[in-house]
């Protein structure tokens, strides 16, 4: 048993979060902002083509090379300041720049607004000069999804693929219809079905569920460039990352699926006190790195 997964669990058990949302999002920015961003990294607030965002760079990091990075949290919490540490940490493992995004959320907003942030951040960078063969795009939970879902959008704009994507725990379905949502809910200390059906329900206000754009287990991925999933064993959305790999190498995408063992919803939040979490990001930034190269 990895005792550093088994300590965060315990510090998770005996957070009594308030599930109003105000609470809830000021909890979540709360927890990124006390862990702090990557050692010597600088970071500088933007207008992404009309999104919120902030660039990050750490030292040494190739400034022509960027992640847009779309944070987790349903698509009603979450931000750039929960998510801090986690990015600026990738984008030092990547040896590139960072441009993370404050994309509109629910239930204020809906679906499609974040679909539509992302891919006007992407255009941002490329009308900063930016090849998007320089580009990777990534996130996790929703934001995993979201990931996919901008690809798609992408593609379907006429617009060149990214290097990569990078999901971390991927959300693609929308109706918790996987096996896991069930059979890991006694092991999965994050994500329930109940919570996860109040989240989709205020991000599709009405919207079919099974949208390409909102639940990518539905969508066309021909086309899509190279994609890394990566979830942990004791997730109610592991059957999320299974079948999105299968559904991307079926489509002929290129896929790396890795599921780490013990491992729970989007562990690399706890990067700084988890060395799986330093592993997968470490693992990561070399894919995401190589993606680049190969792209060039």
């Amino acid at each position: 048993m990895n005792q550093e997964i088994v300590a965060i669990r315990e510090m998770l058990a005996q957070n009594t979060m308030s599930q109003e949302l105000p609470a809830l999002r000021a909890w979540f920015d709360g927890m990124g902002n006390n862990f702090g961003k990557a050692e010597g990294s600088t970071v500088e607030a933007v207008n992404a083509g009309g999104v919120p965002a902030e660039w990050s760079t750490t030292p040494g990091a190739k400034t022509d090379r960027v992640i847009l990075y779309v944070h987790g949290g349903g698509y009603v919490i979450g931000s750039i300041d929960s998510h801090r540490h986690l990015v600026t940490e990738l984008g030092r493992a990547a040896g590139t720049r960072t441009l993370a995004l404050n994309y509109r959320l629910s239930p204020e907003n809906k679906f499609p607004a974040p679909v539509e942030d992302t891919v006007a951040a992407y255009r941002f960078l490329l009308a900063q000069g930016i090849k998007a063969g320089n580009i990777a795009i990534a996130g996790d939970s929703a934001g995993g999804g979201l990931t996919v879902a901008a690809m798609t959008a992408i593609r379907d704009a006429g617009l060149p693929q990214p290097a990569c994507g990078f999901c971390i725990s991927p959300w693609i379905d929308l109706e918790g219809l996987g096996g896991t949502m069930v059979s890991k809910a006694s092991v999965d200390p994050m994500v329930q079905k109940d919570g996860l059906s109040g989240m989709a329900t205020a991000y599709l206000q009405g919207a079919d569920p099974k949208s390409p754009q909102a639940a990518p287990l539905y969508a066309d991925l021909k086309g899509l460039a190279p994609l890394l999933i990566q979830v942990g064993a004791s997730e109610t959305l592991l059957d999320d990352s299974i079948r999105l790999a299968g559904l991307a190498g079926a489509a002929d995408v290129q896929v790396t699926l890795d599921i780490f063992p013990e491992m729970i919803h989007v562990w690399h939040l706890f990067h700084p006190m988890l060395a799986e979490g330093r592993r997968a990001l470490k693992q990561a930034g070399a894919y995401i790195a190589s993606a680049m190269t190969a792209a060039a």
